[in-house]
Parts: C-alpha cells; sequence; structure tokens
C-alpha cells in the first residue's frame, strides 16, 4: 500500500464565462492524497463541446 495517491474526479458543475455566459460543464480535478485524505489539486480542467481540453482558470465560478 502506498502512502501518496493521485486520483483523478470528475464533477459537474456552473461556471461562467464573458463570451459563452453560463454553461454547466464536467470538470475534472487531479488531486494529491496522503493516507486517503485529500493534500493538494494539482491541476483542473474542463472539456468543451468539440472535444478541446481547457483550464479552469480562463472560467470564473459563479457565485
Amino acid at each position: 500500500m502506498s502512502f501518496i495517491q493521485i486520483k483523478r474526479k470528475t464533477k459537474t458543475e456552473n461556471r461562467y464565462s464573458q463570451k459563452m455566459g453560463r454553461l454547466i460543464t464536467q470538470v475534472t480535478y487531479i488531486q494529491k492524497y496522503c493516507l486517503g485524505l485529500p493534500v493538494q489539486t494539482i491541476h483542473k480542467y474542463r472539456k468543451t463541446y468539440y472535444g478541446k481540453v481547457k483550464s479552469c482558470s480562463d472560467c470564473i465560478l459563479e457565485a
């Protein structure tokens, strides 16, 4: 059993971009776990309708 693991988790979120407005998209989080507890989020990205992979830094979370 290893102490450090890397896991991917996908969930649906509301996002807002200035060009498209409100959009509901699937966001994938890559997280580092130590002894089963999440320690750090390494990267998060989303897939567009056309299959492109974009970073979540260009969209703002909707409040």
